[in-house]
């Protein structure tokens, strides 16, 4: 298995793929880790509420790869996106943005460095004349009622500011099922360079509690992103629409921008 790719020029920005949610992202001189899974292939992580997802996939990161990281970004505390390994071998004074009710369960479990927002709330990481600004943004984790029954969780608008300027703006939805009011991230955050969206159809309690394929192709259309770069869509056996679905539907509505998808263990640039 291949190291991750060495830092990148100080202005660039790319992502390598773990699987699932898991990415490194680079992001100018700060090193990110999203939604840390390293569960291997036949195991099975534990959802909650009676239920357990089985991982049909080797992921591409494993803990002694990793880089040393500025901070870690947490969606929600699933045991797809957080696992027992992550628990055990993630560094506890690594800080990690995440949700309120996740942060009070990680402080619990020794990490030291919980940063907790609320919807539209910002957190800043500066390094090198360099600001990175992290705001968290709403989903919901199901439809109506039954995000109440799953954890709370965010997607996060991620900017690259010099001088006080933006120069890469991107969003990662997070387990969210398509809601027009996502829309908001445009309104408040301004025009994005990329959008990662969690995809996959989950299907949990007998609802589709993220993304599928349509909804994901309704998020680009909403958010007319330049590049889309699709994650979280068949390392599980509840993910009910893989990529493909997504690809079609794109294309059958001819929606703005380029798929580029990612393989597990390869890294992409995100710029358009």
């Amino acid at each position: 298995m291949a190291a991750p790719t060495p830092p990148s020029p100080a202005g660039d920005v790319t992502l390598t793929f773990g699987g699932n949610a898991t990415t490194l992202l680079r992001l100018g001189p700060f090193t990110l880790l999203t939604d840390p899974n390293f569960l291997h292939r036949g195991q099975r992580a534990y959802l909650g509420k009676g239920l357990w997802t089985k991982r049909l996939t080797e992921p591409a990161l494993q803990p002694t790869q990793l880089p040393a990281l500025d901070s870690i970004l947490l969606s929600h505390l699933h045991a797809d996106h957080w696992d027992r390994i992550a628990t055990r071998t993630l560094d506890r004074d690594t800080p990690v943005i995440t949700t309120q009710a996740a942060a009070r369960a990680l402080g619990r479990r020794g990490f030291r460095e919980t940063v907790d927002l609320t919807p539209w709330q910002r957190h800043e990481l500066s390094r090198d004349g360099a600001t990175l600004r992290i705001t968290s943004v709403p989903g919901a984790h199901g439809p109506g009622p039954v995000a109440k029954l799953l954890p709370p969780v965010m997607g996060s608008v991620l900017e690259l500011l010099r001088d006080g300027e933006v120069g890469w703006r991107g969003y990662i939805s997070g387990d969210t099922v398509f809601r027009p009011e996502l829309g908001e991230v445009l309104e408040r955050c301004g025009p994005l360079d990329v959008v990662i969206p969690h995809l996959g159809g989950t299907r949990a309690l007998g609802f589709t509690v993220t993304m599928d394929g349509r909804q994901g192709a309704d998020l680009v259309e909403l958010l007319k992103p330049p590049v889309t770069v699709p994650v979280h869509y068949d390392d599980y056996d509840r993910f009910a629409s893989p990529l493909g679905d997504f690809v079609r539907e794109v294309a059958a509505r001819r929606a703005p921008g380029e798929i580029r998808a990612v393989q597990r263990g390869e890294t992409i640039s995100l710029r358009s």
